[in-house]
């Protein structure tokens, strides 16, 4: 069932949604060289805390998992696309981070990912990123009542093609509102013109998701959450959460 919301819960949302930007905001600020992911996971949890929300994640259990998630943040490294879960490994010179954090505040859910690096950058990480940064914009603009869900999937998959770079089949985008995860699913390829009718009131969390290897094959880690591009190169993962509104796409998750 896909529930429409009012304009009075997408302010609601949008409250949620700049708890979790205030947590990224502060781990990216937290992280470099030497910086472990616990600490990073602990910066978020402070945030969200202190804001008088609690987190989206922690203990949060899907059915494709066998076991609750340990932790506030989603803490992906290099090779992990989705899912990492913090621990004590130490950021090095050069990696690509990928962050997801999500937040409820008052019963409404925001979620949001970024990707970063950590001390020298490599020119690659840095296209893969602006790639995958460049193809949730093209996504948030296509994001307007009348067009589609394969309107939206498209401008995702387009770009992260012509980059030459794959996408995880199965894992995307989903709606978003009194649940972290609703109806109706948000892929990351899709053809224009098909899916479902956008309306106002719609939420979704959009995420793009980019392999720089090429391929679109992935593994899950022995934790059971961690999902790993299977040739080993680099991911990078971004995100919004997103209202569809008469007045064009409303990012909730917004960073300021």
């Amino acid at each position: 069932m896909i529930e429409l919301k009012t304009p009075t819960e997408i302010d609601a949302m949008h409250a949620a949604g700049q708890i979790v930007a205030a947590a990224l905001t502060a781990v990216r600020a937290h992280a470099g060289v030497g910086v472990s992911l616990l600490e990073l996971d602990e910066v978020a949890a402070s945030v969200i805390a202190d804001a008088g929300a609690k987190s989206s994640f922690l203990h949060y259990q899907p059915r494709f998992a066998d076991t609750p998630f340990p932790a506030v943040i989603c803490s992906s490294v290099n090779d992990v696309i989705v899912h990492g879960i913090p621990d004590g490994y130490r950021l090095a010179d050069g990696d690509l981070v990928s962050i997801d954090c999500g937040a409820h505040l008052d019963g409404w859910h925001g979620d949001s990912a970024i990707s970063f690096t950590v001390g020298t950058p490599k020119p690659e990480d840095l296209a893969l990123i602006d790639t995958a940064t460049r193809a949730l914009d093209a996504a948030i603009a296509a994001s307007v009542p009348g067009n589609t869900l394969g309107d939206v999937a498209d401008a995702i998959g387009v770009i992260g093609r012509a980059a030459g770079y794959g996408i995880p089949d199965d894992f995307g985008g989903h709606g978003i509102g009194r649940a972290m995860h609703e109806a109706p699913a948000v892929p990351n390829e899709g053809e224009p013109g098909k899916g479902l009718r956008l309306r106002p009131g719609l939420a979704i969390a959009i995420e793009p998701m980019f392999h720089a290897g090429g391929r679109d094959e992935y593994y899950t880690a022995a934790d059971g959450w961690a999902l790993c591009t299977a040739d080993g190169s680099r991911a990078a993962h971004v995100e919004h959460s997103v209202a569809i509104t008469d007045d064009g796409p409303r990012v909730l998750t917004a960073r300021v």
